[in-house]
């Protein structure tokens, strides 16, 4: 019989030496680069959460608004639904606020959350422990190895939804963003659906305020990576030599988030075999969010095999919520 701890200490290794790899290879690159995927460690979720209740970031709050006025709407939606997938749960508090639309008749349904982050579905569980009618069901890993995972154990009764919310979609370049969605869809079938949240164009100044907010949460959120790899990869950032910057690349339609190196500066990262030199004012890019017009959501889901079913739009705060129905 295999040893549980022998198996979490392996899947742990494996998970740090894929760590070390795309830091490797990210950090080679013209610009250096970092996945944003790395930003959520148990610190980075919480200061992430900690973010989505900051005035200037809105996301959250309409996204959250939009659940309770159209959650019933989407359920009702998709017939027979019987089991519900979120890619990437955060704290659980949208996805506790969108299960909080069923109808108390309603029968029970399975609830599958997909995320990278430990912390993330630890706080999923909590958020959803009094939930009544779900069957609960966590996934540690990447969307697709949940949406493959989730698939192979469907025993065929009844229809899925898929949730993939705050504007995750967005971390996406646009060729990524459409594999993502082509990816989803060959894990779903007739009568499936796929709920998709969007933040929309807006402002530059109300983007910026966003992503530089004025308190610093998410300056720190940004730092934390470099805290992150000094941690798990022994590496050597002089955390307060860089400076976190954010700018919205209106030609690319994306708000990009990047750490700026404030003097010369020799790192090592020793798991990933890797020494190289910061200069001043270098850049290390480590998150792009494209932003959304209404009508580019047709565009991406339609040639994956999408419709589009319904979409609900909060013109406050610039954020779309849309039903795609698969084709």
């Amino acid at each position: 019989m295999r040893n549980p701890a022998t198996s979490t200490r392996q899947l742990e290794e494996t998970r740090t030496a894929q760590f070390a790899a795309h830091v490797r290879y990210y950090l080679t690159q013209s610009p250096r680069q970092l996945p944003s995927r790395y930003l959520y460690d148990a610190l980075g979720s919480a200061l992430f959460e900690a973010i989505c209740h900051l005035p200037w970031y809105r996301i959250t709050r309409a996204e959250e608004a939009l659940l309770r006025r159209h959650g019933a709407a989407v359920l009702q939606g998709v017939a027979s639904l019987s089991s519900i997938v979120e890619l990437g749960s955060g704290s659980g508090e949208k996805l506790r606020i969108f299960l909080a639309q069923r109808s108390p008749q309603a029968t029970p349904v399975d609830v599958h959350v997909v995320d990278v982050s430990a912390s993330a579905l630890e706080a999923t569980s909590r958020a959803l422990g009094s939930t009544e009618s779900v069957r609960l069901r966590t996934h540690l890993g990447s969307y697709e190895d949940g949406l493959r995972g989730i698939r192979e154990t469907h025993d065929g009764e009844g229809h899925s939804l898929v949730l993939f919310l705050g504007s995750n979609i967005g971390n996406y370049d646009p060729p990524s963003a459409s594999a993502f969605v082509h990816g989803v869809r060959r894990h779903l079938g007739a009568g499936d659906a796929l709920l998709l949240g969007t933040d929309l164009v807006k402002p530059e100044r109300e983007l910026l305020l966003a992503y530089d907010d004025p308190l610093g949460v998410t300056a720190a959120f940004n730092r934390n990576l470099l805290v992150r790899i000094n941690r798990e990869l022994g590496g050597d950032f002089d955390i307060g030599a860089f400076a976190h910057e954010a700018v919205w690349n209106a030609d690319e339609s994306r708000m990009e988030m990047h750490l700026v190196a404030q003097s010369r500066q020799q790192v090592h990262i020793e798991a990933a075999q890797l020494a190289f030199t910061m200069e001043p004012c270098e850049r290390i890019w480590t998150e792009s969010s494209y932003k959304y017009h209404p009508e580019d959501i047709r565009r991406l889901v339609e040639p994956a095999g999408f419709r589009v079913a319904a979409q609900w739009l909060d013109t406050d705060s610039g954020f779309a919520l849309t039903l795609l129905e698969v084709i």
